[in-house]
């Protein structure tokens, strides 16, 4: 039975509920929710409105902690016209978001020799190009232009091998790092270091947690990282503009076993498929203790 309190139906209704303490704020049921109904609240998942959950239960399989479940409560009942409204909503902020970054990346492109930008200077995107000798070390900062970290830039390892990296003595080892900015939230959609990339999204503590990170993952590849749960916002979006605007060939996915890191896989399988492109793309899982776990 609906009653009408306040111009909204009021009904006793299945409806989702999320265990606060259970939550790891891992963020893979707001990405399985086609309602919009949950978002990340203080990095855990929780109902935004009772009128946008249907009650269908979309997000109970995506969480890896069992903080979902149903409830017969009071409730809203659920509204598609208000969902509607809202989806509509949050895909205008993501498209004026997009917008947003690829006017500064127009602009960066632009104006390679001044670039304009706002925010952090070390920020801005770049290919970043490692010559082999102090000397050209000295040379390569001496040209740059925009301050410390400032210019955009593309990294190339022209001496980069696996032994060296893990060379002991005193050789110094290399870096195989070919991109900057790494984090998703920076990384403007449109860089030019995209195209034609082999692309590696990572947990932020797979690179700490594996010793060989640089010669088995980050060489050869355009790298970007990310921490769902710190970070507490869902990457699907951007991924999806970063795949959908550049010609990526592959993608590699890097996360740690722990289960709040399934969100940043999920985000990558929902942009290649939000994509609509044919890419092909692994997942490989590293334990705590620093091994690979198939």
């Amino acid at each position: 039975m609906k009653v009408k309190k306040d111009e909204v139906f009021i009904m006793i209704r299945r409806i989702i509920e999320i265990d606060q303490k259970k939550c790891n704020g891992c963020g893979l049921c707001a990405s399985a929710c086609h309602e919009g109904a949950i978002g990340m609240v203080d990095g855990k998942a929780a109902l935004l409105k009772d009128d946008y959950c249907d009650g269908l239960g979309d997000c109970l399989p995506a969480c890896p902690t069992g903080a979902i479940s149903f409830v017969e409560r009071e409730a809203a009942a659920y509204d598609e016209a208000a969902v509607q409204v809202h989806m509509a909503a949050r895909k205008a902020k993501q498209v004026l978001e997009a917008n947003a970054a690829a006017n500064t990346s127009a602009r960066s492109e632009a104006k390679p020799a001044t670039p304009a930008f706002g925010g952090c200077p070390g920020s801005m995107s770049r290919f970043l190009k490692r010559p082999d000798t102090a000397a050209s070390h000295a040379s390569s900062a001496a040209t740059s232009t925009g301050g410390p970290g400032s210019a955009a830039s593309a990294i190339t390892h022209e001496n980069f091998s696996e032994s060296a990296a893990c060379d002991h003595s005193e050789n110094t080892p290399i870096s195989a790092l070919s991109n900057w900015p790494v984090q998703i939230k920076l990384a403007p959609i449109r860089a030019p270091y995209f195209d034609g990339a082999k692309l590696l999204v990572a947990a932020d503590c797979t690179a700490y947690a594996y010793s060989r990170f640089h010669q088995d993952f980050i060489h050869g590849k355009i790298t970007l990282i990310g921490c769902p749960k710190l970070d507490s916002i869902d990457y699907s979006e951007k991924l999806t503009e970063i795949i959908r605007s550049n010609d990526i060939k592959s993608v590699t996915v890097v996360r740690m076993e722990v289960p709040c890191c399934g969100g940043i896989e999920q985000a990558v399988k929902n942009a290649l498929q939000a994509s609509g492109k044919f890419i092909p793309w692994q997942v490989t899982t590293i334990s705590i203790d620093g091994r690979i776990l198939d």
